[in-house]
């Protein structure tokens, strides 16, 4: 992957006499509690920072959810929509991450600020065009799905407020993947927390106090999200000015770092796609399996980003050991990581098992979407040691620029899952009839066998050095 801070002075020549200087100077193996202790240094406050974002959406399913099933079932959709045109841009997080971090092992701090900026201004254009997109398009996207009238209504009020909040989200992905590969994992934990703590007190200030429904929830969260951005964006302003990185746009950077992001864009649209299928198949089976399944996703999506602390360590001290040469690390720390991603996955999932029944309580005051989740959640907690294994892999390989064999992995990933997702749509009334908790749990089974899938692909890939280039480019 190029290095998105190079710039006009810098030429091939250049590059080839960073990694020369990198592979000369390696340094000497650290030992295996030094790698505990960098992994733990970065995992920790990332575990926190990322289980914020899907405590925003736990919090406003365990809000909304006392509205109503309709109203769940029509943020579930809105949901969907949303997290795909945000995640779709996940590489000015991923990418900046992976480009900062090699870039701060091969040539310092300075150059790696002046690498991840230009993906500021990119997220800043991007935000914008994602918010008209999203936001006018509301009607027709929700409709999409099939849902009933009084889910759609919801869907759409919720979608075209929260549209709003889509400049600040990418915004963020942006500036945290800039401190990340930094190294610095602690500043985006203290913002998210604030971030956090605010929008649970507005969501239940608007819904509950204010009486405002599923648009209350959503102009809470839009507030939380643009004070998280701002924060985020002083915090990296200060540290370009203190280090002299250039803070102005540039179309050459700006160009290289959108180039240098699609292949992960094809992965995480593949990715999306995915799930949107899911989503899709789920809106077929009807309001109740519907509204299970946006709880269950969503509880899937905390714990799963818990996984992804470790992947987020593995991205930035992958980058780092390969820009500065030193590939026996870049191999320790992932087995490593590998190792301890799926036994955290094993524990979340023997966590899950005695409260399938207990969790369901606190989103839900209907006892059929109560039992229908509960059933969900079983093959959810079966499936987080698969999980566990999945997200470290698939951060390490980010973190090593192999970007472009994961966008091709994942569409052929893609095309193996869509039959089953269709296979659910078609046999939804037949599912239906069964009850609606054996329909959520065939749902799950088929999303289990893609995430299979997934593992064994990232397994054989990271048992080659293919993925193992070093140098700042």
């Amino acid at each position: 992957m190029e290095n998105s801070s190079e710039q006009p002075g810098h030429t091939t020549t250049t590059r080839r006499r960073y990694r020369s200087f990198v592979t000369a100077n390696t340094p000497a193996p650290q030992s295996a509690q030094g790698y505990t202790r960098d992994i733990l240094r970065l995992a920790i406050p990332a575990y926190v920072t990322l289980v914020a974002e899907p405590l925003f959406l736990l919090a406003d399913s365990a809000i909304i959810g006392h509205l109503g099933t309709s109203s769940l079932a029509g943020v579930g959709i809105a949901g969907a929509i949303l997290s795909t045109a945000a995640g779709l841009f996940v590489f000015l997080a991923y990418s900046t991450t992976a480009v900062v971090a090699r870039t701060l092992g091969a040539a310092g701090t300075r150059h790696a600020l002046g690498a991840g900026l230009d993906g500021i201004w990119l997220a800043a254009a991007l935000g914008i065009l994602s918010c008209a997109v999203v936001g006018l398009g509301a009607a027709p996207l929700a409709a999409a799905f099939g849902p009933s009238p009084e889910v759609l209504s919801h869907a759409i009020t919720y979608l075209r407020i929260s549209a709003l909040g889509l400049p600040a989200m990418l915004l963020t992905l942006a500036t945290t993947g800039i401190l990340r590969g930094l190294q610095d994992t602690r500043t985006p934990l203290l913002v998210t927390t604030f971030g956090f703590t605010a929008n649970i007190a507005l969501n239940v200030w608007f819904v509950l106090g204010l009486h405002l429904g599923v648009a209350g929830s959503a102009w809470g969260t839009v507030i939380a999200q643009n004070s998280m951005a701002l924060a985020l964006l002083a915090v990296v302003a200060r540290a370009a000015h203190h280090h002299r990185a250039p803070r102005r746009p540039h179309l050459r950077g700006i160009l290289t770092a959108a180039v240098d992001g699609v292949p992960l864009l094809v992965r995480t649209l593949a990715l999306r796609t995915i799930l949107l299928l899911t989503t899709w198949a789920a809106a077929a089976l009807g309001d109740i399996p519907l509204a299970a399944y946006q709880v269950s996703a969503t509880i899937w999506t905390f714990l799963t980003f818990s996984l992804d602390a470790l992947a987020i360590a593995g991205q930035s001290l992958t980058g780092h050991a390969l820009g500065r040469g030193d590939t026996a690390a870049a191999r320790t720390m992932t087995t490593m990581m590998t190792r301890w991603g799926t036994w955290c996955g094993v524990a979340l999932g023997v966590l899950l098992l005695p409260l399938h029944t207990v969790l369901p309580v606190l989103f839900t005051p209907d006892q059929g979407v109560r039992d229908a989740l509960a059933m969900a959640l079983l093959v959810v907690a079966l499936g987080q040691p698969i999980s566990g294994y999945v997200f470290v892999l698939d951060g390490v390989l980010i973190g090593a620029g192999d970007a472009r064999w994961l966008a091709l992995a994942q569409v052929w990933l893609l095309v193996a899952y869509a039959p089953l997702a269709v296979a659910v749509h078609v046999c939804a009334d037949q599912l239906t009839s069964t009850g609606p908790g054996i329909a959520v749990m065939v749902l799950w089974g088929a999303f289990q066998i893609f995430m299979g899938l997934r593992a064994v692909a990232l397994g054989r890939r990271a048992r080659t050095d293919s993925w193992m280039t070093v140098g700042a480019a």
